[in-house]
């Protein structure tokens, strides 16, 4: 009921004036010569407003919504003020600002002429004071929905800034800035107090369709209304039109099947974070994105397909040197043509470290950079040929899949032709090239991944970051995409960097393993090594092996060499010496060498324990079981010995390792 009684509240008046409406008589009221005059100079000034709102409102839309700096709160207070503001106040304020005797109004008459109260220009003004906050949030509010992943990922494809907004950022936050101009030309038509307080009411110059509706109330309250009718058409097809997005910024765009476009990836830096092709490309695949098919079609598996020639090995290769400071803090020296896995547990700093070599994070830089022998550590993100592949991929909505690949070659200048036939040949090698018409919208996540590898290997950088770029793919398409990359890196002659979680990519992919712990490097060698010696508990346990860090103490007698008290409880004997007492050490494990039993064992095993089965999970052949005790176990077993022990979840056991099966790595 209260709800109907607020529609009825807001009805009545605008019922009032259909009723009112001199109907028979209405065409000849409406062009009557000086009707027509105030209509025309109406739309004159709301046109230049909307001009003038533009040019001013989009950038400090995109200062409001993308810079953090002092007292932007005050900003975007100073912003809204035009709109609590009383009309007449408002005219107050711009004849105390702008008017002959105001703060500004006499020096600008004097350099310029230009006196602004009672004048054309006057009422252009004073539409624009009132108007522009309309514009101004409308679009900061779909600027800070569109996630700056975008605008990076295009500066890390070779697209300068103005390219970028001008071919990511603007395309994709369409609907937001339509939006907000409509009301901001709305609300510039229908201004009446600030408009009559600065510039007057003037026949021919300042009287505008509003100020018109007030002269002729006072001789002809019938014209009055018909005129009204006039405006109250006019901002009802404008807010018909809108349907509603000039309460959310943007309509909802099509996102890439699984990805939410409205949260920071996983693992990112946090903080606000998006992207040109050409005017050919943008017109070809502008547009707002559409939305996804039902069925995005089974992903195609990749076939014999051109091979892309990799790019010249300039000087014989392009080694990485870097140091990086801040959080994330790492010295690299990596050999030209190499991969480098970079593993670690989540919060380690992984993405931290590749949005430093791209220059995209205040929380840490690369105080060095060298690419070969170009030190590209004072560059723009946009000149330091580093692609990146962001964990969402970032496809721009508005783009096909052959214009997403095809955008670091048109960024770098190659022809609109040439660059889309390198695109076509990337995705066909990916294995996509039949969905090269597509948006991301109507693509899988899998598709996607793919799509968005082929764009920042399609745009021949001389640095590669990939963060975590096979996450989304299953299985079997996961290992044809990893022989492609293999194949690909094998001739690369820069360096690639891939974030992964996955032994299967570390050691199938890369040469070397960077291992980062709360953004320090703890272990950069060969994947043997890492495999053999891990020096992180976190390493160990995603490579399957038991790993317990403690602190050394002196021997026991009986013919062990050392004691290694545990930081989770318990004990360990080791039958290799151990580095001095007090050393930190860390005890890795195999589950294979782990053995099981229902009753304490008496025989070889020098380090027994008690325990509960919490988990039971196949593996391979074999079965992994996961064990709570001091300290929690691995152990891999046969069915057949599951079954013999009667094991199941909650089972009580006794652990046994022998002191010849476990190895120690210094920390």
């Amino acid at each position: 009921m209260p709800a109907a009684l607020a529609v009825a509240f807001l009805l009545v008046p605008l019922a009032g004036v259909l009723a009112g409406t001199p109907w028979t008589g209405l065409p000849e009221r409406l062009t009557r010569p000086a009707v027509l005059e105030a209509l025309t100079l109406s739309l004159a000034v709301s046109g230049w407003a909307l001009l003038l709102s533009l040019v001013l409102g989009v950038p400090l839309a995109w200062l409001l919504a993308r810079v953090r700096f002092p007292g932007r709160s005050l900003v975007r207070v100073l912003v809204m003020l035009p709109m609590v503001l009383p009309p007449t106040v408002a005219g107050v304020a711009l004849l105390q600002g702008y008017g002959r005797q105001g703060l500004l109004g006499g020096r600008l008459e004097a350099w310029t002429g230009l006196s602004l109260p009672f004048s054309t220009a006057g009422a252009v003004v004073a539409a624009a004071f009132v108007s522009l906050p309309f514009l101004v949030i409308s679009l900061e509010g779909a600027l800070s929905g569109l996630h700056p992943r975008y605008e990076e990922t295009a500066a890390s494809l070779g697209a300068p800034p103005l390219r970028v907004f001008a071919t990511v950022t603007l395309p994709m936050v369409a609907p937001g800035l339509l939006a907000g101009a409509a009301l901001c030309w709305a609300r510039a038509l229908g201004e009446f107090g600030a408009t009559i307080t600065f510039a007057g009411n003037l026949p021919g110059t300042t009287q505008t369709l509003p100020l018109q509706v007030y002269l002729l109330l006072q001789d002809d309250p019938e014209g009055a209304t018909a005129v009204s009718l006039l405006l109250l058409a006019i901002a009802t097809a404008v807010l018909i039109a809108l349907r509603g997005r000039w309460l959310t910024g943007r309509r909802p765009a099509a996102s890439p099947a699984g990805v939410d476009h409205s949260a920071p990836p996983p693992g990112a830096d946090g903080g606000t974070r998006t992207p040109a092709d050409g005017g050919a490309e943008a017109g070809t695949d502008g547009g707002t994105p559409s939305a996804p098919e039902p069925n995005p079609g089974p992903e195609p598996s990749p076939g014999p397909a051109p091979e892309p020639s990799p790019p010249a090995a300039p000087d014989g290769g392009l080694p990485l040197t870097a140091e990086v400071t801040g959080s994330t803090r790492v010295s690299l020296g990596v050999p030209a043509g190499t991969t480098v896995a970079v593993v670690g547990p989540n919060g380690a700093g992984k993405t931290t470290l590749l949005r430093a070599l791209l220059g995209l994070t205040p929380r840490a830089r690369a105080e060095r950079l060298f690419l070969g022998d170009r030190d590209v550590s004072a560059l723009p993100p946009h000149r330091r040929g580093v692609a990146w592949v962001p964990q969402d991929g970032a496809l721009f909505p508005h783009l096909s899949a052959l214009a997403n690949t095809a955008y670091g070659a048109r960024a770098q200048g190659v022809s609109r032709a040439d660059a889309r036939r390198e695109a076509q040949r990337w995705l066909d090698r990916l294995g996509v090239g039949g969905l090269a018409h597509r948006r991301p919208g109507e693509l899988s996540g899998g598709q996607a991944q793919r799509v968005a590898l082929a764009r920042a290997l399609a745009a021949h950088p001389r640095l590669l970051l990939l963060d975590e770029p096979l996450a989304a793919l299953d299985q079997t398409t996961r290992a044809a995409v990893r022989h492609t990359l293999r194949t690909h890196l094998a001739g690369f002659p820069g360096v690639c960097l891939i974030v992964t979680h996955d032994p299967v990519e570390a050691v199938s992919l890369a040469g070397r393993v960077l291992v980062l712990e709360e953004g320090r490097a703890v272990q950069y060698a060969a994947p043997p090594e890492v495999s053999r010696h891990p020096r992180s508990p976190w390493v160990a346990r995603m490579l399957g092996r038991n790993a317990w860090p403690g602190t050394t103490a002196a021997a026991d007698g009986g013919g062990a060499a050392g004691v290694l008290h545990l930081d989770g409880g318990g004990r360990l004997v080791a039958a290799d010496p151990l580095p001095p007492a007090g050393s930190r050490v860390l005890a890795v494990v195999g589950p294979e060498a782990v053995s099981l039993h229902t009753r304490r064992p008496s025989g070889s095993p020098r380090n027994v324990w008690r325990g509960t089965v919490r988990e039971i999970g196949a593996q391979g052949g074999r079965l992994r079981v996961l064990i709570d005790a001091e300290p929690d176990v691995v152990a891999e077993i046969t069915p057949q010995a599951a079954a013999d022990l009667a094991l199941g979840e909650g089972s009580p056991v006794w652990v046994g390792v022998k002191a010849t099966e476990v190895t120690f790595v210094t920390l």
